[in-house]
């Protein structure tokens, strides 16, 4: 059975004060995760380890780190090495979502390297996929979002793929004022299986959990959560209210 995730995309928001408190928040809610769900957190980059600290002896809270570097290591200043966050208890980090893309300019091939590497150092990629407004009303989104998945996705063997998440993100719909209705979602959702059915078997498409990562919010959260292929979410602005994230994680 494959797991359900509500993960916290915090992007580059909160004070160290403000990231502690949240979590405490959250966690001293006396939310009771089903089973086979998990929450996971995903702080900037130094607060990290505090937030580690504060998950202990609370299971099914995990920690996850934004992005990584595709080398081991070197002289990439400014740059964080996926063996760094596992050497610190990180178990996932997310790739390829769609603002490093915009922003920085990142490839279907750097995702790769990236979830690779992630791999190799026994982290669990999150990676991401999806398409803009410009690709959605030319009716062309599937073929963006299969496009980017054989490039980052496509030449991993079926060990690797199992161990993977998959956010998908219409970035049409994230800050826009647009919403994805929840039969769009699943739609994409069931490609994107399928993807997966075709590349590497159907028991590992079944295991695979997919993210919805567009906007999820507390008041479309129990529809989006009700589809077959909706595995969770891949939450920006609504994690960082401790109030909304627990509505979301509730809608399980």
């Amino acid at each position: 059975m494959r797991k359900k995730i509500v993960a916290g995309n915090w992007k580059m928001n909160l004070g160290f004060s403000q990231a502690n408190a949240l979590v405490h928040e959250v966690l001293h809610s006396q939310v009771v995760l089903p089973e086979n769900t998990l929450v996971i957190f995903a702080p900037p980059f130094p607060y990290l380890q505090s937030v580690q600290a504060v998950l202990i002896g609370h299971p099914g809270f995990h920690i996850a780190a934004q992005n990584c570097h595709e080398q081991e290591s070197g002289a990439y200043t400014g740059e964080v090495s996926a063996s760094m966050l596992q050497s610190i208890g990180v178990g996932y980090v997310i790739l390829g979502h769609s603002e490093r893309r915009q922003y920085f300019g990142e490839t279907n091939a750097q995702v790769a390297r990236k979830a690779r590497r992630a791999l190799a150092s026994g982290i669990r990629p999150i990676c991401c996929c999806g398409e803009t407004l410009e690709i959605r009303q030319a009716g062309r989104q599937q073929d963006q979002v299969h496009q980017q998945l054989e490039e980052s996705l496509g030449e991993f063997t079926p060990d690797q793929a199992a161990v993977l998440v998959i956010a998908y993100e219409p970035v049409w719909a994230i800050g826009t004022g647009l919403n994805a209705s929840a039969p769009q979602a699943q739609e994409m959702h069931a490609f994107i299986r399928q993807w997966l059915q075709s590349r590497f078997g159907r028991e590992i498409s079944e295991g695979v959990s997919i993210l919805y990562g567009g906007s999820c919010k507390p008041s479309n959260a129990p529809e989006l959560f009700a589809c077959p292929d909706v595995d969770g979410g891949l939450i920006g602005g609504a994690s960082l209210v401790a109030g909304d994230f627990l509505k979301i994680i509730r809608s399980f």
